[in-house]
């Protein structure tokens, strides 16, 4: 898929979570949703992210918004995952990269003159509408989960 736009419907899924069961964005409708697509589990940027975002949710859900992480970890990762760093988001699996694909996040990097596909850390704010509000690409984590609150609680 193209890149996401603001104003575009934001692509409906139901995936596997942690802690068992499933989530889907559909689920939520009526409310913000904030969508934060990273690499893996367990790595250095991605447990910051994590904890930065589990950290300010007591402040999305003022704002009414629900924060989900979205990588191709399985569930069963993403449950070891929150039990190390006692996260709270929602995370979900999309093992078969179907969801990161349709927001155009699973795309070509390069390390060291090498091609891989991967997850580029993107972050989607999913208005009340079920519409993109806001794409945060290339995301940088230190301020990050702040950055995007700021921006839920301007979406009213």
């Amino acid at each position: 898929m193209s890149e996401m736009i603001p104003g575009m419907s934001a692509p409906l899924f139901t995936l596997p979570r942690d802690g068992g069961g499933t989530v889907s964005l559909e689920a939520f409708k009526g409310r913000k949703v904030v969508l934060y697509f990273y690499p893996k589990d367990n790595t250095s940027g991605c447990t910051v992210e994590a904890i930065d975002f589990t950290a300010l949710l007591p402040e999305f859900e003022k704002a009414d918004t629900v924060v989900i992480g979205l990588s191709p970890d399985s569930a069963a990762s993403h449950d070891k995952f929150c039990k190390k760093h006692n996260l709270g988001v929602i995370l979900a699996a999309d093992e078969d990269k179907s969801t990161l694909s349709a927001y155009g996040v699973w795309t070509e990097k390069s390390m060291y003159g090498r091609k891989y596909m991967g997850v580029e850390r993107t972050t989607v704010l999913v208005g009340r509408d079920g519409t993109i509000a806001q794409v945060w690409p290339k995301v940088k984590v230190k301020g990050h989960a702040q950055e995007v609150l700021d921006a839920t609680r301007n979406l009213g």
